[in-house]
This record gives structure tokens, C-alpha cells and sequence, in this order.
């Protein structure tokens, strides 16, 4: 699909509201103030994402279906002026698995700290306190 409208960041910055929200995604301008009660997330989501700037980051982070990725079409209105962010727009639909992936992959392995280990070896040590004494404290007072 070709997009002949070109839109400035200034320009866009100027549609924030419930009556005229638009969104940057991949580059690419959409138009979703009819959208807004529809939307799964509520308006609140779209509008603070509208009013980032771009909401690319937003949007793959959730990780919609590829049924909300072909839905977005219905509502691209344009591009940005100078965009150069190497994809040509929003994701295909089935990529949005590939791209969580990446994501991961890309972030590492979550760092460790000391209560990582002390805390399970801790919550360890009192359940085998607290079976010990009940069972040879407690059973002698019994009798």
C-alpha cells in the first residue's frame, strides 16, 4: 500500500485528544479516535500513547494479535515526514511472535542478587525448624 499523506511530528503532536487521537506506529500515522471505546485496553491506553509521540514500543510490548495488526490498516491515515526506522510500517501479520522473541532474546538473562538465594534458603531453614520442633518438641509435650 502506498501512503501518499506525509505528516510532521509537529503536526501529529496536534491530535492528543479524545475528540482527535492519532498514533505513530512503525512510522506510520494512524487515525483511532473512533477506536477509542473499542479498544480491549480502554481510551486511556491509546490517548498517553498518543501523547509519547510514538507509540511503536507501546505496541509491540503487548504484543497484539494478528487480528489487531490487520484491524490497523482500517485507520492509517499517513507516514512521517523523514521516517527512516528500517521496517516499512507495522508488522505482517504473524510477526508479532518473531518480534516478542527477539525481544527476549535481545534483553538477557535477568540479573541475580544475594536475596535471590538467601530468601529461599531462609523460608527453607524455618519450615525445617518449625517441622522439627513439631515433631519432637511438641510430641513430647503431648505426652
Amino acid at each position: 500500500m502506498q501512503i501518499s499523506n506525509k505528516y510532521s511530528h509537529s503536526e501529529i503532536s496536534l491530535h492528543t485528544s479524545k475528540k482527535d487521537c492519532w498514533l505513530v506506529i512503525h512510522g506510520k500515522v494512524y487515525d483511532v479516535t473512533t477506536f477509542l471505546e473499542d479498544h480491549p485496553g480502554g481510551e486511556d491506553v491509546l490517548l498517553h500513547a498518543s501523547a509519547s509521540g510514538d507509540a511503536t514500543q507501546s505496541f509491540e510490548d503487548v504484543g497484539h494479535s494478528s487480528a489487531a495488526t490487520s484491524l490497523m490498516e482500517g485507520y492509517l491515515i499517513g507516514a512521517v515526514e523523514g521516517y527512516n526506522g528500517g521496517s516499512s510500517g507495522a508488522p505482517k501479520a504473524g510477526e508479532g511472535g518473531a518480534m516478542r522473541a527477539r525481544a527476549i532474546q535481545e534483553r538477557g538473562p535477568p540479573s541475580s542478587n544475594f536475596l535471590d538465594y538467601i530468601l529461599p534458603l531462609f523460608i527453607l531453614a524455618v519450615a525445617f525448624g518449625a517441622w522439627y520442633y513439631l515433631t519432637h518438641y511438641a510430641h513430647d509435650k503431648a505426652n
